[in-house]
């Protein structure tokens, strides 16, 4: 079910599901039941309470929504809270968890980094909100996405992204302009104060992943990010 998982800080877990846990979206035609049981279990093998993890409706932008107990689904890509759990669901994009600790107890993050978000800077955004709540020492655990040398785009969008963030500017490895997002989050991360203590791999290339870009009736994983006792 997990591709990667750990506890980032005392109390708190990080992960990024792979196929295996299933599609866990709902805007990709799959049966919204089904969809549903599979957040139901994919809780319980987290031990979140039922229907406690917080999902959004991602639309590449940079909106960050703060989130409580109360707060209805957002449309955003990226949501903070001070220990609701949170999800992001990505089959390309940077799933981006974010962790740091305040007074009053972990802050956390989750961001959907995929290019014009990365290049609208969601990433400083959600650190931004992060920090308004008090949270210092924040790091950031990057899951597998697309990389460098598999994101082919046209030469004037790699112009356009790099203008924005430089280290986007990649090279796909059969030699045409390519995009290289997670180089780009690392260092928006850098400027932002964030270290960087994970990046996974490449989502095209890992057969266990969900990836748009090798089949685009594809699901989506998830990164997720939990208090727990």
């Amino acid at each position: 079910m997990f591709h990667w998982r750990a506890d980032i800080l005392p109390g708190v877990s990080a992960a990024f599901t792979d196929a295996s846990a299933g599609n866990l979206a709902l805007h990709v035609g799959d049966d919204p039941a089904r969809v549903m049981e599979r957040r139901s279990r994919l809780e319980e093998s987290m031990g979140a309470a039922p229907r406690s993890l917080r999902f959004m409706n991602q639309v590449h932008g940079t909106t960050v929504a703060l989130m409580d107990e109360d707060s209805p689904v957002p449309e955003a890509d990226a949501m903070v809270s001070q220990g609701i759990p949170l999800a992001v669901m990505v089959a390309d994009c940077i799933p981006v968890l974010l962790a740091g600790e305040s007074a009053n107890g972990p802050v956390l993050a989750a961001v959907h980094a995929g290019r014009p978000g990365t290049a609208n800077g969601v990433l400083p955004a959600a650190v931004e909100a992060m920090e308004s709540l008090g949270a210092s020492r924040v790091r950031a655990w990057l899951g597998p996405s697309i990389c460098g040398a598999c994101y082919e785009v046209p030469a004037a969008l790699r112009e356009e992204v790099a203008a924005k963030v430089p280290a986007t500017w990649s090279t796909t490895s059969w030699g045409t302009p390519g995009l290289d997002l997670p180089a780009g989050a690392r260092s928006q991360l850098k400027a932002a104060g964030v270290e960087v203590a994970y990046s996974g791999p490449c989502t095209l290339e890992t057969d266990t992943l969900f990836s748009y870009r090798r089949n685009r009736n594809t699901g989506r994983f998830a990164g997720l990010v939990w208090c727990h006792d």
